[in-house]
């Protein structure tokens, strides 16, 4: 199995990314974390520190929290990310523009080697792509909610990206102690693609008042084995991110992605699901 890289930078410390940063600090690679500010990176460095408290404490670490800790970096700008970085995952909000900035600020910044990926659950890859120099070395990894438990990445492959970038990120995947699926870059991918319009269908089936929210959850959960039921995951990915998803997809795909106005008046009234304490389910603080 081959190695993570030894040098790894993650642009955005927000859930996902501080649990990207984790599970490569657990694999053995030296990772930065790179923020917008101070503050900012500090809250960062504090997801971190807490998701190694909580893996630890339930046994699932895979490695001495000191270690994990001691190799990770925050900072506040790209520039000072070392340039022999050898992988750098862009982990910042599912804002097409907020990306491409950031992926043409990296590509400035590290050697001509490295591989670039970007995180994102829905955006094209072939599009982010056309603000870099070298589009072969990109290509989307796309991690789950919460990172260092969930089981698959999906990798994304667009037109352009290189063979040897994907075979490597398959095996990142594998020494992280993940499954991969390798994916067509495609609006939603795979995974996005199925679990929005199972989401969207069950916030539609909840508006038109079929059941309640427990009820549909658990006929997902108990009738087909799901894990978790779509109104509860909703609620774990936030509302906010479903909508964002649900209109790119709809601009893309078709009218089967259109969101329901309940998804829309619980985002405009702040109920974003576990993050703000409030979505479909009531979460505790």
């Amino acid at each position: 199995m081959s190695a993570v890289p030894s040098i790894v930078g993650v642009v955005g410390g927000g859930r996902m990314g501080a649990g990207i940063a984790q599970i490569f600090a657990v694999a053995g690679a030296e990772v930065t974390i790179v923020e917008a500010d101070g503050v900012a990176a500090d809250a960062a460095r504090e997801r971190v520190r807490r998701g190694v408290e909580q893996g630890a404490a339930k046994g699932k670490l895979g490695a001495e929290p000191s270690d994990v800790l001691r190799r990770i970096t925050t900072v506040t700008s790209v520039e000072d990310l070392a340039p022999e970085t050898g992988l750098v995952v862009e982990a910042v909000p599912e804002i097409a523009e907020a990306k491409l900035s950031v992926l043409t600020a990296v590509e400035k910044i590290i050697g001509p080697d490295a591989v670039i990926a970007s995180n994102t659950s829905s955006l094209s890859i072939a599009d982010l792509g056309t603000v870099l120099e070298h589009p072969k070395r990109f290509l989307g990894l796309h991690f789950f909610n919460p990172v260092p438990a969930s089981a698959l990445v999906e990798v994304v492959r667009a037109a352009d990206t290189s063979s040897v970038v994907v075979s490597s990120a398959v095996d990142w995947v594998a020494a992280l102690g993940k499954t991969e699926i390798v994916v067509k870059d495609s609006p939603g991918f795979a995974t996005s693609r199925l679990g929005v319009l199972l989401g969207l269908e069950a916030i539609r089936m909840l508006e038109e008042d079929v059941a309640d929210a427990e009820s549909i959850d658990r006929a997902m959960e108990l009738g087909y084995r799901h894990p978790m039921g779509p109104l509860k995951s909703t609620d774990l990915v936030g509302l906010d991110v479903r909508l964002a998803i649900a209109d790119y997809l709809h601009r893309t795909v078709g009218e089967r992605f259109r969101a329901p106005m309940l998804l829309r008046d619980k985002v405009a009234r702040g109920e974003l699901g576990k993050k703000s304490g409030q979505g479909f389910y009531t979460w505790p603080s």
